[in-house]
Order: C-alpha cells, then sequence, then structure tokens
C-alpha cells in the first residue's frame, strides 16, 4: 500500500572523490539513483517521491564532476572504477549493507557496470536509455572513430579536453536547452535532417539543435535549474567521462563479454538513438542479462525518459521493484 511521502532532503556524504551530494525521500528499501550527461540528481526529480510514496528510500545521487558533489582535477579520476566505488560508498554512508540501482544514459552504465562489479551490494539493476552491452574486444575510441564517417561522432568530439568546453561554456543554457531539444521526441529534428549526435568537420555540436522551442517535459524554471548548476561547475567533470572510456576497456579486460546476472529491468525510447543505435545489444539480453525482469520500448519517447514520460516510468519502476519484494524482501 503506497505510504505518506517524506519530504526531500539534501546532504553530503564521504567518498573516494571527496563528497558525494544526495537527495533523499521515503524509507525503506534503498533504490539508488545515477544520471547521465549532462544532468544531475534533478533529473529524478519526478521518480523520487514515487518511489517514496510506493514504500522505498530513494537516493538521488550528483554523480562526481557534477552538481554539489567533488570534482577532481585528474582526467583520469573519472575512470569506471571510482565511479562504481562512489556508489558503494554511498551504499555504506547511508548505513545500508546492499541497494537496488537504477541509472539512466551514462548513469545506466554506471548502475550496471556497479551490479557487475560489486553484486554483493548491488541486488538489482534498472537500465533507462542505455542498454547494457558487455565490454567487447574493441577499444571504443576505434569503434567511435569509424562510426564518424565524413563526419565525427559527438563522443569522439567530446574526448578531446577542452573543445567542448568551449562550445558550451559561453552559453550554458543556450547549449543545454538545443541538446535537450535535440533528443527529445517532440523536438528532435525530423527523419531526413542532419544528425544532432554529429559534427561537421570544423563545425559545433550545436550547429544541428533546434533554435527556439523546449520540449514539452522542461520547463522555464526547470531549465534554469539545470543551467546554474553547470554554469557553477564547468563542464569539465562531466566530460570527463567520455575522456575514460578507452581507460575504462583497459580496466575491464577481466569482464570481457560477462553478463550481468542479478534481477535487471530496461526501458527505452523508441526515438532515442540509444535504443536503435544499439538494437542487437537489446536482443542480446537473454544472454548478457538473464536475470531480466521485464523490458519496455516506448512508443514515441525520446532520450529524456524519466523526464518526458514520468508516469509511465514510475509505473514500471515501481512494478519492477515490486515483483522483486515479492521474491526476495529486502532488508
Amino acid at each position: 500500500m503506497p505510504q505518506h511521502t517524506s519530504q526531500l532532503t539534501h546532504r553530503l556524504v564521504s567518498s573516494p572523490a571527496g563528497r558525494i551530494h544526495i537527495a533523499e525521500q521515503g524509507t525503506g528499501p534503498l533504490v539508488l539513483l545515477a544520471h547521465g550527461f549532462p544532468e544531475s540528481w534533478y533529473s529524478w526529480r519526478h521518480q523520487l517521491p514515487a518511489l517514496a510514496a510506493a514504500g522505498y528510500r530513494a537516493v538521488a545521487l550528483d554523480v562526481r564532476g557534477y552538481g554539489r558533489s567533488s570534482k577532481p582535477a585528474a582526467t583520469d579520476a573519472y575512470r569506471m572504477l571510482d565511479l562504481v566505488e562512489d556508489n558503494v560508498s554511498v551504499v555504506q554512508a547511508l548505513g545500508e549493507e546492499s541497494a537496488i540501482v537504477v541509472g539512466h544514459d551514462w548513469g545506466a552504465t554506471i548502475a550496471a557496470n556497479s551490479a557487475l562489479l560489486r553484486p554483493e551490494v548491488f541486488r538489482a539493476v534498472g537500465l533507462l536509455s542505455v542498454p547494457y552491452s558487455p565490454r567487447g574486444g574493441i577499444r571504443p575510441g576505434d569503434v567511435f572513430a569509424r562510426m564518424g564517417g565524413d563526419e565525427e561522432l559527438y563522443v569522439s568530439y567530446f574526448q578531446e579536453p577542452g573543445r567542448a568546453e568551449a562550445e558550451i561554456e559561453p552559453d550554458v543554457r543556450g547549449w543545454l536547452a538545443g541538446f535537450y531539444a535535440a533528443l527529445s521526441a517532440d523536438t528532435m529534428p525530423a527523419p531526413g535532417a542532419p544528425d544532432p549526435h554529429f559534427v561537421s568537420r570544423g563545425g559545433m555540436l550545436r550547429d544541428r539543435f533546434p533554435v527556439g522551442r523546449l520540449p514539452a517535459w522542461l520547463g522555464e524554471d526547470e531549465l534554469d535549474f539545470c543551467a546554474g548548476e553547470f554554469e557553477r561547475t564547468g563542464l569539465t567533470g562531466a566530460l570527463n567521462r567520455y575522456r575514460n572510456m578507452d581507460r575504462d576497456w583497459e580496466d575491464l579486460a577481466a569482464f570481457e563479454d560477462a553478463p550481468i546476472t542479478q534481477p535487471s529491468l530496461f526501458i527505452g525510447g523508441a526515438l532515442d538513438a540509444s535504443t536503435t543505435w544499439l538494437a542487437d545489444a537489446i536482443k542480446a539480453y537473454p544472454v548478457t542479462l538473464p536475470g531480466l525482469v521485464s523490458s519496455h520500448i516506448l512508443d514515441g519517447c525520446g532520450h529524456w525518459i524519466q523526464q518526458e514520460r514520468p508516469a509511465e516510468v514510475n509505473r514500471l519502476l515501481t512494478d519492477w521493484l515490486a515483483a522483486l519484494s515479492s521474491v526476495d524482501s529486502p532488508r
């Protein structure tokens, strides 16, 4: 039965990064929520009260480099191994032995690796937008370089230190508005238009963003909050995640083709390139996610799934969590 929703609280907890900022609501089994790029704990604002009302302790963190969390100066301080240990430290700081971890975008990859590397802590994993794809035999930087062809994939563009910062930081609010719109179902470029995931040689990513229209899920006040976070912190900490992908590939060599066996959930948007480009990864779930409880593709939905379709995502999350509870009553 739904419970009374407690108030949202904020605090800092110790981590290998120094400190991690968390937003917390509710009591019960711990559900840790990890965001993607370029977001923050705020991307889970619709899920925190819903999970609390359903009887869970919902905790959304600012990943290191974002928001009020610590921002180490070294580029290699943002490798996946470090982000997984940040998640473990949050669970321990909250006085818990285990948690369910849910992530969106880069947060989905962080959540997946948290479950893979620390299964004794993370007993179930939910992935939003970005499917699980085990570490493969080809260095990611080589894969992304080939994908661009005559253009440059955004991942490669982000990997060069200082380059994306020079584009974004002079107009953080305008850039974020365009980036969010480019990947949202109701504002993304029409089929056949230049793809905003690619950069023309000598151009900028924002050259292909929609102009002058916010997606329906993003109000002016919400955009102000998101922009304010990055105007205060800059973008380097966030972009450093992209700059460690080859290091991650080396660090995780022992986990090549490794499945995640804990109970899992996937929710993707039908109009999201993360879903369409990685369709083979979704097809491979019987092998790569043998504990998959449910998988859903939301028609007419773009990349920012828990913000574009909060009610539907909340229902799918709470149904999945209830199914977990029915077979494994958490402490």
